[in-house]
């Protein structure tokens, strides 16, 4: 993967997972669009598509069948940062503040960005929040997982304050869904389809 390693964080269960088999089709700073093979397949999910708005706090998918039909949008609330030190996977997780801006290295920013094995590749962690949001090809919008939410601090899992995040995170999506807004977000992402 390029000039940094990529991890998934999930909180129930708690796990980070290396994402080296996810190719990087682009990566602006601010969006991050890879494609992937489910890493346990299932009937119907096979591989997919995936931006990261890291500014919106959302991952936006597209999950496909091994036939290539369309099962339907999956969109992930992310917390994602970059990190010079091996994933932390301490509980109860907290997430940056809201208004503090996703920041990318500056190694990573530069065309001649070093890959030399004396320069320890900086990791994307990329942190679900749980809160999902699917909308199927019937355009049929359900919200997922919001009980996991709670499970979450009753568990000691999640802080607060980062579950707050993740319901505001869901509450702004889902208005610029009904508002048809979430649209560009959508053909943004189709954009990259031929390259995946």
């Amino acid at each position: 993967m390029e000039n940094f390693t990529m991890y998934r964080r999930r909180l129930i269960p708690n796990e980070c997972i290396l994402l080296d088999k996810d190719v990087i089709l682009s990566f602006e700073g601010n969006r991050l669009v890879t494609s992937w093979n489910a890493i346990r397949p299932k009937k119907n999910l096979h591989h997919g598509i995936s931006c990261f708005f890291f500014d919106d706090g959302i991952k936006l998918s597209k999950f496909y069948r091994e036939d290539n039909s369309l099962v339907y949008w999956y969109i992930d609330m992310i917390s994602a940062s970059f990190s010079d030190t091996e994933p932390d996977l301490s509980l109860p997780f907290s997430a940056p503040d809201e208004d503090e801006p996703f920041v990318v290295p500056d190694m990573l920013l530069s065309e001649n960005s070093s890959d030399s094995a004396s320069i320890r590749k900086p990791s994307l962690i990329v942190t679900d929040l749980l809160a999902d949001i699917l909308i199927y090809p019937d355009g049929f919008v359900k919200v997922v997982d919001l009980g996991e939410i709670s499970d979450a601090i009753t568990q000691n899992l999640l802080d607060e304050k980062t579950a707050c995040l993740a319901l505001r995170l869901t509450d702004r999506t889902l208005e610029d869904i009904y508002k048809g807004d979430f649209k560009e977000k959508q053909r943004y992402l189709e954009s990259f389809e031929s390259f995946s």
